[in-house]
């Protein structure tokens, strides 16, 4: 941990310029630009120049694979974490009952502060169809696990969509409804192929309740062949249901989210549902490169990081996580805005050329200062 800290020549998404300081990993002064620099070298001081780069609370990715041993669909933390710029992750239902502990358990050598959604199914992506056997819903293990591991477990999650329930068609979402009721905790719920057809599966959902993956190209998605949004998707959203990127491998359209923007269906948050191979190989391949399309899309910078930081730090109840004041524990991300050409590809395979990138250049968290070093 550094004594003293000084972020200097940094500026907030508003753009307003400012000196932070950081000691024994709390937030102890905020001031205009040039005014925290000692003038005479101070020992146990360091400071960083930010060099004009953006500072925003640490960026949150409420959608990601974070236990390794589930191949493919897994990734270290902290790869997925502190090196992408990213301070919090969301594992969004790698593991069930049976290897909860495992992930939590492995949090705890990571920098990456992490919260996990409990996969319904005890199995959880040991298997990719983990909701097709009823008998690996188990509703005591599910209420154990929630009991015992209450400070990570932020929601249940289920994936509905026909790979996953196999020919049980909406009745697991109709368990993971009554497993919510019980345990007081919402759902995230991943949309996908039918059945079950969409329409069945949001008029379940209720307040706080997550839609990840809303943004799909796939024929069971969320708007209509001229683009309109579905009237049980406008329903929800009346309701307080909680809209979700979840990127991926699958589950990003540039068409649709264009069709979406058009008729101000906008997310509440943006996430990468990153894990190994799509970080390596893509179409993610990192939180800032997800970032990038939503600034190629239209969305003003304030939106986007707003999406990552206050909206993401709301939704789990830790408005702290979101914020950046004097006496809080410092939970940073630093980044720019480059004037860059590159090719930006969705996960339908269309592409599309842009002028600006996000870039993560580093993160502070749990008293430490962390340089990035991944792909825009």
């Amino acid at each position: 941990m550094e004594d003293r800290l000084i972020l200097h020549n940094v500026k907030r998404v508003d753009g307003e310029e400012i000196d932070l300081m950081i000691e024994d990993g709390r937030i102890v002064g905020i001031t205009p630009v040039g005014q925290a620099i000692p003038s005479q070298p101070e020992t146990g001081v360091t400071v960083y120049n930010g060099q004009g780069d953006y500072v925003s609370s640490g960026w949150i990715d409420m959608h990601v694979h974070a236990f390794p041993e589930f191949d493919p669909y897994g990734d270290e933390i902290d790869e997925i974490g502190v090196k992408q710029g990213v301070t919090t992750i969301v594992d969004a239902g790698s593991c069930g009952a049976d290897r909860i502990v495992d992930l939590v358990e492995s949090s705890q050598e990571a920098m990456t502060n992490l919260f996990a959604f409990l996969n319904i199914s005890r199995v959880g992506l040991k298997r990719i169809d983990e909701l097709s056997n009823p008998e690996w819903i188990d509703r005591g293990k599910v209420l154990a696990s929630v009991d015992t591991f209450c400070d990570v477990i932020v929601g249940l999650k289920a994936r509905i969509s026909s790979s996953v329930v196999g020919g049980n068609g909406i009745k697991p979402l109709q368990t993971a409804r009554r497993l919510s009721s019980e345990t007081e905790l919402p759902l995230m719920v991943h949309i996908g192929s039918a059945p079950p057809d969409i329409t069945e599966v949001i008029p379940l959902l209720e307040r706080k309740d997550i839609i990840t993956h809303y943004l799909n190209g796939k024929k069971n998605n969320l708007f209509d062949e001229q683009g309109q949004p579905l009237q049980v998707l406008q329903d929800a959203i009346a309701r307080g249901v909680h809209l979700d990127v979840g990127h991926g491998t699958a589950s990003f359209s540039f068409k649709v989210a264009e069709a979406a923007k058009q008729y101000g269906i906008v997310p509440n948050t943006i996430s990468t549902d990153i894990y190994r191979g799509n970080r390596l190989n893509g179409p993610v391949y990192s939180m800032a490169s997800v970032l990038s399309k939503f600034l190629l899309l239209g969305y003003p910078l304030e939106q986007i990081i707003a999406a990552v930081t206050t909206n993401a730090a709301e939704w789990l109840g830790r408005p702290d996580l979101g914020r950046i004041r004097i006496g809080d524990t410092a939970n940073l991300t630093l980044f720019s805005l480059e004037q860059e050409s590159a090719v930006l590809t969705d996960s339908e395979g269309e592409q599309r050329t842009t002028n600006q990138l996000i870039k993560a250049k580093g993160v502070y968290t749990n008293g430490t200062f962390i340089k990035c070093e991944v792909r825009a």
